[in-house]
């Protein structure tokens, strides 16, 4: 670890699964169940791109069935699924002392799946949200973190991307935000193009300020 170091922002945009909470048991059975429904070759062991919209991963596998049809199932199978989904360390406190006008999740997950997430998990719900099913490209484009800094009312530039997935942190990247890295479901070479990287939020601490916010956290070497 590094000494801390202090970092200004007008807001801050959070990615969901791999930050937030920890849900890889319910999408690594879910994955595997629609494989099987939808006849995929090893279908037991079948793993997908973390951070990417279904409505992608489904239109490069199968680009010849009806890509919403498919994601529904997909949705339905992983909102009902939600047995063994974990809040992440230092996560609650984090989130319950943010001011609701400061921060925003984008993640790839539909809304839906989103909020069933979050239910579960029994985490805030923030006043604004960019799911996979709002935007026109999903990540790695940078479209959502660029629509999540307009929804905050702020520049990409002002705003901080707390990522764990190498698309996300390319889409923060470039969107124009600076982007902490969150290690778990990826090594830190694989966040190479994040500006920071910890190894969990539970060091983060964020003091609100007169004009934004300072993130306070030592990051990793």
């Amino acid at each position: 670890m590094t000494g801390a170091v202090n970092v200004a922002a007008k807001g801050i945009l959070f990615d969901m699964d791999g930050v937030l909470v920890s849900s890889i048991g319910s999408v690594v059975r879910a994955w595997r169940r629609w494989a099987e429904l939808y006849k995929l070759p090893n279908a037991e062991t079948f793993e997908i791109p973390h951070g990417v919209r279904a409505k992608d991963i489904i239109g490069t596998l199968l680009p010849d069935v009806d890509v919403q049809t498919a994601v529904q199932v997909i949705e339905d199978i992983e909102v009902e699924d939600v047995a063994d989904l974990r809040v992440l360390p230092g996560v609650k406190p984090l989130l319950e002392g943010l001011p609701p006008e400061r921060w925003a999740i984008v993640t790839s997950s539909t809304r839906r799946l989103l909020l069933a997430r979050l239910g579960a998990a029994r985490l805030p719900v923030p006043e604004r949200i960019i799911s996979g099913d709002m935007v026109v490209r999903g990540k790695p484009d940078p479209e959502p973190y660029r629509r999540g800094a307009e929804l905050l009312g702020f520049r990409p530039e002002e705003c901080v991307v707390v990522e764990d997935a190498p698309s996300g942190v390319g889409a923060g990247k470039g969107a124009g935000c600076r982007v902490l890295g969150v290690l778990g479901t990826h090594l830190a070479e694989e966040l190479h193009e994040a500006d920071w990287m910890v190894e969990s939020l539970e060091g983060l601490v964020v003091k609100e300020k007169p004009d934004g916010l300072e993130l306070r956290f030592s990051p990793v070497a």
